[in-house]
């Protein structure tokens, strides 16, 4: 369920991505390349007041802290890898976890107009390394501390990725 809520909110920017990009700047497409290349056409457009950038950017995070177990849709991966060992290894070893930090990256460019997003990334990526770490040192069941290790670890490259710096938009295309 928790997965199903991340992969909502990032269908629903990509659409807005989509859609607004094929207005504006008339590229129907999502793949990335295009999306980079006409990108700049989304420089100080809004949706209902907000950057489109900026929701568009806020929803693909929310689609990767579903992935990628940031909070608030965490719970998933401690309960998931305190299953038995070769599901636990499975998804410990799964690039799955890493998907949503590797969307980040790859999608900076929205993240370029939007320095309220980039900050909603570094700040929640932050908090879910410490809540995380705090859980863990808590646990008696190893798996549980190697679970919470790893939401906390993802939450540093989060951090991470939220603490990139940005072009400025004048040299967005």
């Amino acid at each position: 369920m928790v997965n199903r809520i991340g992969d909502w909110a990032f269908l629903v920017g990509v659409l807005i991505l989509f859609w607004e990009l094929g207005q504006r700047a008339g590229v129907w497409t999502v793949t990335f390349n295009e999306l980079r290349d006409s990108i700049g056409a989304l420089n100080g457009a809004t949706l209902g007041g907000i950057s489109v950038a900026t929701l568009a950017g806020i929803l693909l995070f929310i689609g990767a802290t579903g992935k990628s177990a940031q909070i608030p849709l965490y719970v998933w991966l401690p309960d998931a890898m305190a299953g038995p060992t070769p599901v636990s290894a499975l998804i410990h070893a799964a690039t799955m976890v890493t998907a949503g930090v590797y969307m980040i990256g790859r999608v900076h460019f929205v993240y370029d107009l939007s320095p309220v997003a980039l900050g909603v990334v570094a700040t929640v990526g932050g908090l879910t390394a410490l809540f995380a770490a705090t859980i863990g040192l808590v646990q008696n069941d190893i798996k549980k501390v190697l679970a919470y290790s790893t939401v906390s670890q993802l939450g540093y490259m989060f951090l991470a990725m939220g603490s990139a710096p940005t072009r400025p938009a004048s040299s967005i295309s």
